[in-house]
């Protein structure tokens, strides 16, 4: 019998298998441009470590609808590379021939057709073991650097802007927007019920968020024109900053929580092992009835991590477990990597509240969307 786990959660870090499904729309006459695109794309993927496969379909219905399909030994590699500068380059040539897209990420729980063969066997460890109990809510967040200096400005236009429409349509709502700066350092994380990708093209296409963005430009670090559909397409890619793992009890109101996020900067090439280090502390403290954290969210891109909090209290009502190292071997994997301690980790309780204070990000606006009636 398949058990499901009560706690809400999701995880990049299970250890199962991924597969990924990728949805495409072909522009009229494409096809032999995208076929070459592909097998460019495929062969390149083939040599990224922990890639096991993947597959070419095409519709049999409408000849422009295409699928890849792929698996993977786990989603830590595939977030690795989907993540990455090289990524962007070798998809850039799939732009010109598709007219739209849609990536699909899942863990493979179960599966028949190898229950005798020896590859069933080697794999079968690397099943997700139950199915996770989620809340139909979607977690994703943008990240960018402003020129240095500017960071009162861009803070004054963030906490102003007037607030898109949150009902995308009849199944899709977004729910949450927190903005945070540490910094010239903006992220912003958002909660969706339903479609993400339906849900961020609802609020680009919203004439208050296009005059925000604009007003923005010329502060950023990174040029951008989203008149442009290749230059806004590589910015929100280099921008985006996917949540790798979600966890909450589910024990307190809305109303009773405080929200914080925590910036902590990997050392090079240490992101993933870092979220994944975060995330199992999280899972811990889950398990304390007097831990102060009701919720954690822990979003990871290269060597840039974000661990967004909801909690019962202040922020140091427990600091050693707020910041993740309650023990001093814990203190010393985080010191190991994470940049900025000089390799010496944080024990007293002055010196964790310390850490703890510089890596509190600064909250410019957290805005909810109105419940439906």
């Amino acid at each position: 019998m398949t058990t499901v786990s009560e706690r809400i959660s999701q995880s990049a870090f299970d250890g199962s298998r991924l597969r990924v499904v990728l949805l495409l729309d072909l522009h009229d006459g494409a096809q032999q441009q995208f076929l070459e695109a592909y097998e460019h794309m495929r062969n390149q993927v083939a040599s990224i470590p922990g890639h096991i496969s993947d597959q070419l379909c095409q519709s049999i219905e409408n000849p422009s609808q295409w699928l890849i399909t792929s698996e993977w030994e786990s989603a830590p590699p595939f977030l690795a590379w989907v993540n990455s500068e090289e990524h962007v380059e070798t998809v850039r040539p799939l732009h010109g021939c598709v007219r739209d897209t849609r990536s699909l990420r899942f863990s493979v729980l179960r599966e028949t057709g190898r229950a005798f063969t020896g590859v069933a066997q080697a794999v079968e460890g690397r099943l997700q073991a139950t199915p996770r109990q989620g809340e139909g809510v979607v977690r994703h967040a943008l990240t960018f650097t402003v020129k240095p200096g500017s960071e009162p400005s861009v803070a004054k236009l963030l906490a102003g802007y007037t607030a898109p429409k949150s009902q995308v349509d009849e199944h899709t709502r977004l729910r949450r927007t927190s903005l945070f700066m540490h910094g010239n350092r903006v992220v912003r994380a958002v909660e969706v019920e339903g479609d993400l990708l339906a849900a961020l093209r609802h609020v680009a296409r919203q004439p208050e968020i296009r005059a925000l963005e604009e007003a923005i430009n010329p502060y950023l670090e990174q040029d951008r024109d989203l008149s442009d559909p290749e230059s806004a397409r590589v910015f929100f890619t280099r921008a985006a900053l996917p949540a790798v793992h979600h966890m909450s009890t589910g024990g307190s109101t809305t109303q009773e929580l405080r929200r914080h996020a925590l910036f902590y900067p990997a050392k090079e090439g240490c992101g993933m092992a870092l979220a994944r280090f975060l995330a199992a502390q999280d899972e811990a403290a889950a398990d304390d009835p007097t831990s102060p954290i009701d919720a954690s969210t822990i979003f990871q891109r290269d060597d840039v991590v974000v661990r967004l909090l909801d909690l019962t209290g202040p922020l140091d009502r427990r600091p050693a477990l707020t910041l993740g190292v309650e023990g001093p071997r814990k203190a010393a994997v985080l010191a190991r990597l994470v940049e900025g301690t000089g390799g010496r980790a944080p024990t007293t309780d002055r010196e964790i509240s310390r850490f703890l204070a510089r890596s509190d990000m600064k909250l410019i606006t957290d805005r909810r969307a109105q419940e439906p009636s």
